[in-house]
């Protein structure tokens, strides 16, 4: 007689692309800085870590509103001479219509 061994659907590892959501959304997010700023260097901000990550890797938020900012690298060591910083940016009480590309210079801040 043949033994009766696990079958197929077993093996099949499921549920694992879910793993990577909160990952993903972090690599989406530094390639979108670093093509609409021109700059390499990449640093998220902890607090637009922490929301992205708040409901655990599986469940991202679908939208989130950042605020980039090109920065000069004070590291003299440092391959590139300017950064990206992105944070997540706060959202206004009359709501979001009518809102469009703010230039914000340093001393605003």
């Amino acid at each position: 007689m043949v033994e009766k061994t696990r079958g197929r659907k077993e093996e099949v590892v499921t549920r694992d692309t879910f793993k990577k959501k909160a990952p993903k959304a972090i690599k989406e997010i530094r390639k979108f800085a670093e093509k609409a700023m021109g700059t390499k260097d990449v640093r998220v901000d902890v607090k637009l870590n922490k929301h992205i990550w708040s409901r655990g890797i599986r469940s991202v938020p679908r939208r989130i509103r950042v605020r980039i900012a090109r920065k000069r690298n004070d590291d003299e060591d440092a391959k590139e001479e300017l950064y990206s910083l992105v944070t997540a940016a706060e959202i206004p009480a009359e709501g979001l219509k009518g809102l469009g590309t703010k230039v914000i210079d340093d001393d605003e801040e």
